[in-house]
């Protein structure tokens, strides 16, 4: 039995807890592998808004065991924060809420340095969530960090003393004037951390290679969006993780020869939060209708996401490196409305057109070329089948198939679980 992958193809946002939730009926466990709070995934269903932030999106189907990966780092306070959100729920989290010994534990201090080293960049600071996730990932690589199994040591409080200094050390080496009061920050912790323990901590690899051998379902899901891969994304304006297919491996311990579909996840057009280079962002009133109708503010954080065209020389680029096997198209609703629409197909990159994702996209050193599309009126929240579906968005789903040669076999047109077409 396969282990099927569910990835974001742009920068993050790009609607993958609607999908996990939507699948999740499907799969006997829901595996978070990568990234950690800074990341939000929305799920909306019987007129409820639900902002999940670590826990696995499959977590309101009552069947699904889901569990949080060694490639996570896990935010004790935060964690504690979605539980109590979703205490009104009755969900079984001592069951149905598993977590890897490996997973790494942002300490207060990861926070701090965060804010520290992003000050001190000034104005080429690179739109860090300053939620610790860096410093964290610092610490995973430097084999200074402490790691969710460490809380079942007795000397667990030696390690996070010892650590909390050094990183007391590093923010005083920044020099920059971070206020904060480490007491009331450690308490916190220290409570959240009582929460956490009354979860059950797995040896996740061992359980995940067992599931499969029972020929469970197991649907990976990946945070953040492959466009801020650690090494394959925007450098530096990414995040501190593999958001890609490799990262599932890694991030949860099962071998390559076990993954079977990638679905892979993109908005009919692109959004981006924070900083870095985004060659089809728009200026204009086509840009602000987009931020309007489609509601893009950052579900963590809040920030409004800046919006363009969609880039289909990086959405085939992110096909590409993901092996990605079918699409997931979403919020084509907000789309609705537009005389014309346009799909990034080549660049102009420093006087020479390319087909491909070169190594900087900077605005000084790529302009895109776009292919123009005849848009639609209609509205397409209350449309139920394909069939109903106006014809140019078809053509236009029809023009993205055959760029990037993969089908797409689901298109959203909606926030809702019930607003989704299987095709």
């Amino acid at each position: 039995m396969a282990v099927n992958l569910l990835l974001g193809l742009q920068w993050g946002d790009e609607g993958k807890g609607k999908i996990v939730d939507v699948l999740t009926k499907n799969y006997d466990i829901i595996a978070r592998f990568q990234g950690g709070p800074n990341a939000g995934h929305t799920l909306i269903f019987d007129g409820h808004k639900h902002v999940l932030h670590t826990i696995p999106s499959g977590i309101f189907h009552k069947e699904a065991v889901n569990v949080v990966g060694n490639g996570v780092v896990i935010d004790p306070v935060i964690f504690k924060k979605e539980l109590e959100n979703l205490a009104q729920f009755n969900l079984d989290f001592k069951t149905k809420l598993l977590i890897s010994r490996k997973a790494h534990l942002i300490l207060p201090t990861h926070r701090l340095l965060d804010a520290a080293s992003e000050t001190s960049k000034g104005k080429a600071k690179i739109g860090s969530t300053l939620k610790g996730i860096g410093p964290t990932y610092m610490d995973k690589t430097g084999r200074n960090g402490m790691r969710v199994g460490d809380l079942e040591l007795d000397d667990w409080k030696d390690k996070y003393a010892a650590l909390t200094e050094k990183h007391i050390k590093m923010i005083d080496f920044f020099n920059v004037d971070i206020q904060y009061n480490l007491e009331e920050l450690e308490a916190e912790f220290c409570e959240a951390i009582d929460v956490l323990k009354q979860l059950t901590f797995i040896d996740s690899e061992e359980y995940l290679n067992n599931a499969i051998k029972n020929n469970k379902t197991i649907l990976a899901e990946g945070a953040q969006g492959s466009l801020l891969d650690i090494d394959f994304g925007t450098y530096p304006y990414v995040t501190s993780s593999n958001t890609t297919a490799a990262g599932a491996c890694t991030g949860l311990g099962v071998a390559p020869n076990k993954i079977g579909d990638v679905f892979g996840i993109f908005k009919a057009y692109t959004t981006r939060v924070g900083s870095g280079p985004f060659p089809t962002e728009l200026f204009d009133e086509d840009g602000a209708t987009m931020s309007k109708v489609g509601m893009e503010f950052g579900a963590t954080t809040g920030r409004p996401r800046r919006c363009g065209w969609l880039d289909l020389v990086a959405l085939k680029y992110a096909v590409q490196v993901n092996g990605v096997t079918q699409l997931m198209m979403m919020k084509g609703d907000v789309l609705s409305g537009f005389d014309t629409l346009k799909a990034c197909t080549s660049y102009n990159y420093k006087g020479t057109e390319v087909s491909h994702l070169p190594y900087n996209i900077e605005e000084h050193n790529v302009t895109p070329i776009y292919t123009e599309f005849k848009g639609w009126k209609e509205d397409l929240t209350s449309m139920t089948s394909e069939a109903t579906l106006p014809k140019e968005l078809k053509e236009y789903i029809k023009f993205i198939e055959d760029f990037v040669e993969v089908p797409v076999k689901i298109v959203s047109v909606g926030p809702d679980r019930k607003q989704t077409i299987m095709r």
